[in-house]
């Protein structure tokens, strides 16, 4: 078979030293054309966001289907720390990939292409040694559900749990990922906390539960 392709706040945060999903190859190149996908793909994989997986054989690149997570350079905001105008920063999309990086380990990745092979970017449903990544990373609140092909009900039961106990993204001030794509400028790794500080300011949607909490925190009466 031959593929071409391009293509916190949560106390497990505790990762264990013996993950060895590969790092990602930084000279390998990601963007080619549209790829046209006819079999299932299964190997080793590298872990390049919290819902992107790197194939290096046979060289593709699939979005995990049915999530969405932070980008690689987006910041979210921890509200507990909130003194002031000051928030301690939170590197949600390095802790996505993180979590999803400790859950492949060293195992072999199989992927099940679900969407269409037109698609910009290849999606799959992906599990290792029975697992699935998209509903471990929603479950764990460092995804959430992503419409495009479908909703699964499992994940959307699964965000529910996650967010009612305010586990990863559900704990903090973040914008949708959706909204950071349309909206942040510099997507560069060393992409500074302060620049979506700013972007949260203007933000055009309440994403998280942490911002209904600050509309309704007790005013202050020592003052």
């Amino acid at each position: 078979m031959k593929i071409i392709g391009y293509g916190f706040l949560l106390a497990p945060m505790l990762l264990p030293s013996h993950a060895k999903a590969a790092d990602l190859n930084k000279g390998a190149a990601v963007a080619v054309p549209e790829a046209r996908v006819v079999s299932p793909i299964k190997g080793r994989a590298s872990v390049l966001s919290g819902d992107t997986l790197w194939f290096p054989t046979p060289g593709v690149r699939i979005r995990l289907a049915g999530i969405a997570s932070c980008a690689l350079p987006q910041w979210a905001f921890d509200p507990s720390k909130e003194r002031g105008a000051q928030l301690k920063p939170v590197p949600c999309g390095p802790f996505a990939r993180a979590w999803l990086k400790r859950t492949l380990g060293d195992a072999l990745v199989s992927c099940r292409v679900v969407l269409s092979p037109t698609a910009r970017e290849v999606r799959g449903r992906c599990d290792v040694k029975g697992r699935d990544l998209g509903y471990e990373m929603v479950k764990v609140g460092w995804a959430r559900v992503d419409g495009p092909g479908g909703i699964d009900p499992q994940y959307t039961a699964a965000e529910r749990y996650a967010r009612s106990a305010r586990y990863g993204l559900w704990g903090t001030y973040v914008l949708d990922p959706d909204e950071w794509q349309a909206r942040a400028i510099d997507r560069t790794v060393d992409r500074r906390p302060v620049a979506d500080h700013s972007l949260l300011r203007d933000r055009h949607s309440e994403f998280t539960p942490a911002f209904t909490d600050w509309r309704h925190r007790p005013r202050r009466t020592d003052r």
